[in-house]
């Protein structure tokens, strides 16, 4: 078992409760757990723990405290295994101690979040791990479920990987639709530089050398080198030498991660593993 990252930091509160209170709602809807209500009697109580069923990187330990807190704020909940950490299959996760109903009122959005998040983080870790001795970072997109966002960039780092932009806000990235737009990558470059202060860093994304090179001239912070050979990254990284940190980008995956960090790229990024990543399997056990 991996201990925590150390920039493995959870969401504040304040973001993680409003989504996964819109879970519970959704999830409870008009009436209500009517089977629990229905079927247990209501001082009954059990103990239970969240279990990993196959090995990986676990995220979402934070959601599943706060979903079990908010059905219920007198359940205990005991974190075994932090979020960041590298599990073995059948390990358990953390237990809850309380009132029957509100276990199960709980137990799927828990295992809900807890399985998505963790499969972010299973699916980052592989590729962090299949570029290692080289200086690449994995680091995720924009390519995330709408309204979940914070939690799966959270899931990301947790697995070893680093966030890109969080929004449009963020940072300036030129990509092939703006250059289209806008006439080409000077103007774009020139108008982006006009109006952005000193703290926000502007990218842009290229297809060829020959772009890199007029890009390069310009001095922008980063080049995002968007669907290049090993090779063409090879290249890339020499003609830049240092000027610009670079990012490649486009149909990265475990066979092609490591020839792309061996080019000597600054950042590998990904939306697979936050778009494609198959949930962990978790469980509640009584």
């Amino acid at each position: 078992m991996n201990a925590a990252l150390p920039f493995a930091r959870a969401p504040h509160r304040l973001l993680i409760e409003p989504i996964v209170r819109h879970a519970l709602e959704e999830d409870l809807g008009r009436a209500g757990d009517i089977t629990s209500e229905l079927t247990i009697p209501k001082d009954a109580c059990n103990k239970a723990t969240l279990v990993a069923r196959t090995a990986g990187t676990i995220a979402g330990i934070v959601t599943a405290d706060c979903t079990f807190r908010l059905v219920d704020p007198e359940l205990k909940f005991e974190v075994r295994i932090p979020d960041g950490s590298s599990v073995q299959s059948n390990t358990i996760l953390a237990t809850i101690e309380g009132p029957s109903r509100a276990l199960l009122t709980g137990e799927r959005v828990a295992l809900n979040f807890l399985g998505h998040l963790s499969g972010i983080a299973t699916a980052t870790r592989a590729l962090v791990d299949a570029v290692v001795g080289t200086k690449a970072r994995i680091v995720c997109t924009r390519k995330t479920t709408p309204g979940l966002r914070v939690l799966e960039k959270y899931a990301v780092r947790c697995g070893g990987g680093f966030n890109h932009r969080f929004g449009l806000d963020d940072a300036v990235l030129i990509k092939d639709n703006h250059l289209l737009a806008c006439g080409g990558i000077r103007q774009a470059v020139e108008r982006a530089r006009a109006g952005t202060g000193h703290m926000i860093k502007i990218e842009l994304e290229v297809d060829s050398l020959v772009q890199l090179e007029e890009a390069l001239s310009l001095g922008v912070d980063t080049v995002l080198l968007d669907n290049m050979t090993p090779q063409d990254l090879h290249r890339a990284v020499a003609m830049t030498n240092g000027r610009a940190k670079l990012e490649a980008s486009g149909n990265i995956t475990l066979s092609t991660v490591r020839a792309v960090a061996e080019s000597g790229v600054d950042y590998i990024s990904s939306g697979a593993i936050t778009h494609s990543a198959p949930s962990l399997d978790v469980a509640l056990d009584f």
